[in-house]
């Protein structure tokens, strides 16, 4: 809850510090004594768009700073976590306001941005019937109002868990979709590649191969005529062959004589015939190679060609071919592959839509429950606020499928009309002042929650009305300040009256000029200000009776 509010230089109120207690606390004052004065500068605590005209005439700076009592469950520590501030006893916002026009933001002396006291503030406090896009004038809030009127969190977290579990479910499909749609857009070019590298086969170390055997062929000439040479000098008449048998006849006729001698002669001329004649064989083998395919040389540098065409293509050397050829292969195989998966997330996430779908319409079903009974409550509350053309409709719309999202599929609006004859409008966009401000605490009223509340304040909730209206504007906020401390600034005695604590607004003349003060009434004061209430200027005994009467009451 709110503890303590510390104000320095902002308008008339030079410097004040006040505590608050729970339950119902009023602000009562006449008119221009600084009662909105101290809203706005509660406002500027908890984040609200700097005024510089605030600063007080003659300062250079204002400042402000809210005490807040806060259980270490409360969902504000939550919010500053990442901002490295830890759990205490107390949270305090403070705010400071410079001439120059710079606005200096701080939570627990931690300094922090304007949007995160903004967030941290509304989760403290809800202001009603003034600061616009806060409390239920916050129409992004309306569905959270509704869910909690309804009292389906079993509900709320299973739409939100099939609703992350399609959204994964389609985010995968999208992006193998995409993955695979790039790799179509290559598909044919990819499918022309791997037939082309199919039909070449290419092989490691085949370029070194092929040139070695071109480099023969290019010297066939050559190597031909050394052939027959070869083949010449073993097999003519005078050859190597020819004059090897000679001899070995020779020595075969006077081995036997020699007494064994020339055994070792005789084998080794016998082993040099042998590999002659397999010198020889291989030289007339080699020469009908030559003259097998007379296009071999042609087919050699075709084969070539090809080789490093394709690696030119492939920006590779020739002995890489083989690995990317396995590689597009592979890539072309994926495509098949990924077709099938395709069907498989398809299907998955399609499961996932349907469950979300079905979880979805039981939320919708259960808000529109909660949206008729809301409606018939909040309509109970108007006639005893003098609001009794009013109307009100909690509007539960269907959302385009792209903006469904872990809260479902509709959309949530508090509607309104405060006269008749008039269409029901955006809660934000009807009129404002006292009528707005006594609708809004009607709603509030219906929509009172205890988990974790927030201090609530309403300006001007009694504007224009007296008497029972008055009185019922009373009870209620008794009612809310019975779960909720909440704070009202009221021109109503009855309203006062109600009140657990009382705090009086007045101006004063000061040596620097006409401030504002604020102090908290014992049990006599509280009496004389409700009878300056009901009299006005002139208190009467009377008045003072009245006021004991209603304080008794």
């Amino acid at each position: 809850m709110l503890h303590s509010l510390t104000v320095s230089n902002i308008v008339l109120i030079e410097q004040l510090s006040l505590k608050f207690s729970s339950g119902l606390t009023v602000l009562t004052g006449e008119t221009g004594a600084g009662k909105s004065i101290l809203l706005d500068a509660l406002g500027l605590a908890l984040g609200s768009r700097a005024d510089f005209s605030l600063i007080r005439q003659g300062h250079s700076q204002a400042h402000v700073s809210a005490s807040f009592i806060l259980p270490s469950s409360h969902p504000a520590w939550i919010l500053v976590e990442d901002a490295g501030i830890e759990v205490e006893d107390q949270m305090i916002l403070r705010r400071r306001l410079k001439s120059d026009g710079k606005s200096i933001a701080s939570i627990n002396d931690v300094a922090v941005s304007i949007g995160l006291l903004r967030l941290v503030g509304d989760s403290l406090v809800e202001i009603q019937g003034q600061f616009e896009g806060r409390g239920l004038l916050d129409t992004s809030t309306h569905i959270i109002h509704l869910d909690r009127a309804a009292g389906h969190p079993d509900l709320l977290a299973k739409t939100k868990t099939a609703w992350n579990e399609w959204d994964m479910a389609r985010t995968a499909l999208t992006r193998e979709e995409k993955a695979l749609n790039i790799v179509k857009a290559e598909e044919h070019w990819l499918r022309d590649a791997v037939e082309a590298l199919d039909q070449l086969a290419p092989q490691t170390g085949e370029e070194d191969r092929l040139n070695g055997q071109r480099t023969m062929l290019a010297n066939i000439s050559k190597i031909g005529e050394g052939l027959s040479m070869a083949e010449d000098s073993i097999y003519n008449e005078v050859g190597a062959q020819a004059s090897l048998s000679r001899a070995l006849v020779a020595l075969e006729k006077v081995a036997p004589l020699a007494g064994g001698q020339l055994g070792k002669a005789l084998d080794a001329l016998m082993r040099a015939d042998a590999e002659l004649s397999e010198a020889g064989n291989a030289i007339s083998a080699a020469g009908h190679a030559l003259e097998a395919d007379p296009n071999q040389l042609h087919h050699l540098d075709d084969r070539l060609h090809e080789l490093r065409q394709q690696a030119r293509k492939h920006g590779c050397n020739p002995d890489e071919l083989p690995a990317i050829h396995q590689d597009l292969a592979a890539q072309l195989s994926a495509i098949e592959d990924t077709s099938s998966a395709i069907g498989k997330l398809r299907e998955n996430a399609q499961k996932w839509l349907d469950h979300y779908i079905d979880i979805a319409s039981q939320l919708d079903a259960n808000r529109k429950q909660a949206a008729s009974n809301l409606d018939n409550a909040v309509l109970k509350e108007l006639s005893p606020l003098k609001l009794e053309g009013a109307i009100f409709i909690t509007s539960v719309t269907p959302l385009a499928e792209q903006q469904w999202g872990p809260r479902g599929t509709t959309a949530v609006s508090f509607e309104a009309s405060t006269n008749k004859g008039i269409d029901a409008g955006p809660i934000d966009k009807i009129a404002s002042g006292g009528e707005l401000a006594r609708f809004l605490l009607a709603l509030k009223v219906c929509l009172e929650e205890n988990r974790h509340p927030r201090s609530l304040i309403f300006d001007e909730v009694d504007s224009g009305v007296g008497g029972a209206v008055a009185a019922a504007v009373g009870e209620r906020l008794s009612r809310l300040g019975e779960s909720t401390q909440t704070l009202v600034i009221t021109h109503s005695p009855q309203v006062a009256a109600r009140a657990h604590q009382h705090l009086q607004i007045t101006k004063i003349s000061s040596a620097t000029g006409i401030v504002s003060v604020t102090h908290v009434l014992d049990n006599e004061e509280r009496t004389e200000e409700i009878a300056r209430m009901l009299a006005g200027e002139t208190v009467t005994t009377e008045a003072r009776a009245a006021a004991a009467m209603l304080l008794g009451g």
